[in-house]
């Protein structure tokens, strides 16, 4: 009881204390809060200005037989640059060195670099929109550098991308040069074999053979095209990571068990898609069940294969461990499409071997009529790809486009000091410095 006694405050006699030295406690709380307001003066004004960005999907669809050779191969969509890396890219010195270089700065010398002045004068957050806000000392400054970080970033954008595209160009070129060459050779041994032997034209019963054999053919076609396709891609790629594309090599990715087997079940699928087709049109129930088993196995191999890459680039940064992803995504895929056309070969072997016999000139004929229209035919569809990806070069669109420019704010309205803030701060520091002032002559007197 007498313990407790001791420690207990009678806080009307407190009160009377602080009420007897109020002249010193009413200094401490209006001392504080004049030099809270007085710093609120002194210190220099800053202004905010906010750029608002919306980012989109940019898969750069290839449309038509470019769109179906990559969906062959699991979708063919890439590795989509995320939020988050865009967030990452617009601090980078590609986006802010040219800014920071255009600026004044008292002393040379002390010119921060990227790192300093994105944590110094930018905020960038993201909502369902991605808020580019920065900090300068006058209400343009602010504007300029919001506005240039943004227009930097879309200018690197817009370089890599075409960069990209015309590897995919340069790369698709030299296949369809190895097509056109293919095409020729196929062309030029039919017509010679429809010279030489005084046939144009396959015999009715030659043309029912054919027909039921166009389901494995078209399927080969498909994958030829797909194949080409991505080894264009995965050029790509590869050139953009250069010394670490070699890397990938330690991941083992088609050596995986999982990976083995959901390939084997792709092989088998494209085999019985095939030889569906025999018999009914894509629009028919069977075949369309079929394709869409295909499109969850090759997403089933996607995601394997990301889960094996993740687990090996922790390292890395997040644009390379997407390239890095992409080119084991390719390499799976194109290990898939090869063991597919290998199987459908065979599969078409053994269909052919059972149909009717026919003389060695019809078989010798039927054959180079289909490797001159198989041969043709993916030559023609990469040409239309390649020009389809030289006009997207041309009109590429950006994966993020701007809603709201940065805006000037009102030179009366500055962000920082926050004058009110800080004299509310100093009010409440000099209540406290007065209580503690009043606590000490209570316990003097007492």
């Amino acid at each position: 009881m007498d313990l407790e006694k001791e420690e207990s405050i009678d806080l009307g006699k407190l009160w009377q204390v602080a009420k007897t030295h109020r002249k010193v406690v009413g200094g401490i709380i209006v001392g504080c809060t004049i030099l809270a307001a007085v710093i609120s003066l002194i210190l220099p004004k800053q202004y905010e200005s906010t750029t608002l960005v919306q980012t989109r999907d940019a898969n750069k669809a290839m449309g038509g037989q470019a769109a179906a050779a990559m969906a062959l191969l699991g979708g063919g969509s890439g590795v989509a640059s995320p939020t988050t890396n865009y967030m990452e890219l617009m601090k980078s010195r590609t986006v802010l060195e040219p800014i920071i270089d255009a600026m004044d700065w008292e002393d040379p010398k002390k010119k921060p670099d990227a790192k300093a002045f994105a944590k110094s004068y930018l905020d960038i957050k993201q909502t369902n929109l991605i808020e580019v806000t920065a900090k300068g000392k006058t209400p343009e400054e602010a504007q300029q550098i919001s506005q240039s970080v943004v227009d930097n970033f879309l200018a690197m954008q817009t370089n890599n991308q075409q960069q990209t595209q015309s590897l995919l160009v340069k790369f698709l070129n030299d296949r369809i040069e190895e097509a056109k060459k293919d095409s020729d050779e196929a062309a030029q041994k039919f017509a010679d074999y429809q010279r030489e032997h005084k046939m144009y034209s396959p015999d009715e019963e030659a043309k029912v053979t054919v027909q039921k054999l166009k389901g494995y053919d078209d399927a080969m076609k498909d994958l030829k095209v797909a194949e080409a396709t991505t080894q264009a891609k995965l050029g790509v790629v590869n050139e953009k990571l250069g010394d670490i594309a070699g890397a990938s090599k330690a991941y083992n990715i088609n050596d995986n068990a999982n990976v083995q087997n959901i390939r084997g079940q792709i092989i088998a699928g494209e085999v019985d898609l095939a030889g569906l087709r025999e018999h009914y049109t894509d629009r028919h129930p069977t075949v369309i069940a079929a394709q869409q088993r295909l499109a969850e196995l090759r997403q089933a191999l996607k995601n394997e294969v990301d889960t094996v890459v993740d687990s090996n680039t922790t390292s890395l940064n997040p644009v390379q461990a997407g390239l890095m992803k992409e080119k084991a995504e390719s390499e799976a895929g194109l290990a898939a499409a090869k063991a597919s056309e290998e199987a459908i070969q065979k599969r078409r072997a053994e269909v052919e071997d059972h149909l009717t016999d026919f003389p060695q000139e019809v078989i010798e004929y039927l054959q180079l009529q289909r490797e001159a229209s198989i041969k043709t035919e993916i030559y023609t569809n990469l040409v239309k790809q390649c020009e389809q990806n030289k006009i997207q070069e041309a009109m590429e669109a950006m994966d993020i486009q701007v809603i709201d420019p940065a805006n000037l704010p009102d030179e009366d309205k500055p962000s920082a000091p926050r004058k009110k803030r800080i004299t509310a701060i100093g009010l409440v520091l000099g209540c406290i410095l007065a209580f503690g002032y009043s606590l000490v002559m209570y316990k003097r007197e007492d």
